[in-house]
């Protein structure tokens, strides 16, 4: 399972400093995001949300500040991005023109996002033959 974490400092109810941990992961083929929220303090414990999808842009920014983007690239040219179309499409939900517009980023720049979002593309479109690979990890 491929995963980060990232802890944000918080303000609890009772007026205290806790803590607000973010994660996102993968888990069964599917990317999740959940947030825990505790306090030393007066022991609040709550898990406070669990969802399978992107993750908000809270926790995506808090998960990108801790760590740092990684960014999906062709290991090597591709015959045809035809395969990466489909995965865009599958996976993100977009209209053709933006799948495109992601073919076309990933052939020139690569693709910027959290870990697990880019994990998550790098198997599928390793599965339909593209050839990718994220910078710096393996």
């Amino acid at each position: 399972m491929t995963g980060q974490t990232a802890k944000i400092a918080s303000l609890c109810e009772c007026g205290s400093a806790a803590v607000r941990q973010v994660n996102q992961f993968i888990n069964q083929g599917e990317l999740w995001w959940d947030a825990e929220f505790s306090c030393d303090s007066c022991g609040t414990y709550l898990c406070e949300h669990s969802e399978q999808g992107t993750a908000p842009d809270d926790v995506r920014e808090a998960l990108l500040a801790s760590h740092g983007p990684a960014r999906l690239r062709l290991a090597r040219p591709a015959p045809s991005l035809l395969p990466a179309l489909k995965v865009f499409r599958e996976v993100s939900a977009v209209s053709l023109s933006q799948a495109r517009e992601l073919a076309e980023e990933l052939s020139r720049d690569g693709l910027a996002g959290t870990l697990p979002e880019m994990s998550l593309l790098k198997t599928r479109l390793q599965l339909r033959g593209v050839p990718v690979d994220i910078d710096g990890w393996r």
